[in-house]
């Protein structure tokens, strides 16, 4: 395995018109510690955030990747991932609905053409959009039927992030006749489609998740952004990073979930007892089994980050080298990805888990919320189960195999 590329010289994160970094950072801080206050309640309460998309939206969050020409924050993917990571940390379910934002809503730049995926973001910017849906193969299939007049989108996807607070749906269908996978954009208020809240999972309760149903709903010519295929002649290497991007951003959100747990627990710590030695103020000195799980805990959640900071700065090479980055090199970054993808996979289980058990038996109490954590973590890496990843990054150092093309859940 070798590194991946890097671009040569600096590479702007943003397109130098916007607010800048700092500022984006400084709102997403202000934004978790908003969500904070309230997040137990909110979570236990289990109602469609729509309030909660409210507060990102006033805060200017959700058009942080359009460009500041088109109307939109003018940010870059490094900046968007500390913000997904912030959000997370203080809510893990709308750190989901978040990168699921950012990722359908800048889709249109990997699949279709420069004009027409302007078109889009500045309509998205002037609206405020927010988006919903997914790319990821499943087994029930959308079908995008042609017509005189543009096309026809029937079938039913049965889980799908943010649907439920969508402006904007992005699916995957298969045009009848050929098979081709593509991407559609579906505006949710259209007839024909149909949202169900019937995800019913024991976390991530506020991603907004359920399933959609399309009966002939019209789709525009427009609104067909491109191929899903993973046919090396219609997928070129700046394409195919649309997958490693959407598993960065699920890479942020189990590091934020880590992050915020150990940070509430440290928190609890610092006030409460060792549930090992009652008479031992917890985190104390006196107290080496406390002290000896945090260490823990700490080294696993930073090494999984300082790996995770490795594939953000290879992801935008990639971006960067546009149409020279080579398939060997997309593989090199989908690989890294992986890696990172594995490493806060064990951070987030790890550390939510454990968490707990330095707490001791008052952390079942559901006033807490330390539940939230373990809950949304263990949703999470269930939809996107990291053994895929390690079987991938193992037949690349072993075999020198490329990572199969696959979007995120």
């Amino acid at each position: 395995m070798g590194v991946a590329p890097a671009p040569s010289g600096p590479v702007p994160e943003s397109d130098g018109a916007g607010p800048g970094r700092a500022h984006w950072l400084h709102v997403a801080r202000e934004a978790a510690d908003d969500l904070a206050t309230d997040a137990v309640a909110r979570e236990q309460a289990g109602k469609t955030p729509f309030d909660e998309v409210s507060r990102l939206r006033e805060a200017g969050l959700l058009s942080l990747l359009v460009p500041a020409a088109l109307g939109g924050g003018g940010a870059g993917w490094p900046t968007a991932c500390a913000v997904v990571r912030e959000v997370a940390a203080a809510d893990g379910a709308i750190g989901q609905l978040l990168g699921c934002h950012y990722f359908l809503s800048w889709s249109a730049r990997f699949f279709t053409t420069p004009d027409r995926a302007a078109r889009v973001e500045r309509r998205s910017a002037a609206h405020e959009w927010c988006w919903g849906g997914g790319f990821a193969a499943r087994e029930a299939t959308l079908t995008l039927t042609g017509t005189d007049g543009g096309h026809l989108l029937d079938g039913r996807q049965n889980y799908a992030t943010g649907v439920l607070v969508a402006d904007r749906l992005a699916v995957r269908a298969v045009r009848a006749g050929t098979g081709e996978p593509v991407a559609v954009v579906v505006d949710p208020a259209q007839d024909g489609v149909r949202i169900d809240g019937d995800a019913d999972t024991f976390g991530q309760r506020l991603a907004a998740g359920g399933s959609v149903k399309f009966a002939a709903v019209p789709v525009a010519d427009d609104d067909v952004l491109g191929s899903l295929s993973a046919d090396e002649d219609v997928l070129s290497p700046p394409t195919a990073l649309v997958s490693p991007v959407g598993r960065l951003l699920s890479v942020q959100l189990r590091l934020g979930l880590a992050e915020g747990v150990l940070a509430e627990a440290r928190e609890y710590s610092r006030t409460g007892h060792s549930p090992w030695h009652p008479a031992w103020p917890a985190g104390s000195a006196g107290d080496p089994q406390t002290l000896s799980v945090y260490g823990e805990l700490t080294v696993l959640t930073r090494s999984a980050s300082a790996l995770a900071a490795q594939a953000l700065e290879a992801v935008h090479g990639g971006l960067a080298r546009g149409d020279d980055l080579t398939y060997d090199e997309y593989a090199e970054i989908s690989v890294l990805v992986a890696m990172a993808e594995a490493a806060a996979s064990r951070a987030a289980q790890e550390s939510t888990a454990r968490a707990l058990d330095v707490i001791g038996s008052r952390s079942a109490s559901a006033r807490l919320g330390f539940d939230r954590f373990w809950r949304n973590a263990r949703t999470h890496t269930l939809y996107e189960p990291v053994a895929h990843r390690l079987r991938d990054v193992g037949d690349y150092f072993l075999n020198g195999a490329h990572p199969p093309f696959t979007l995120p859940a």
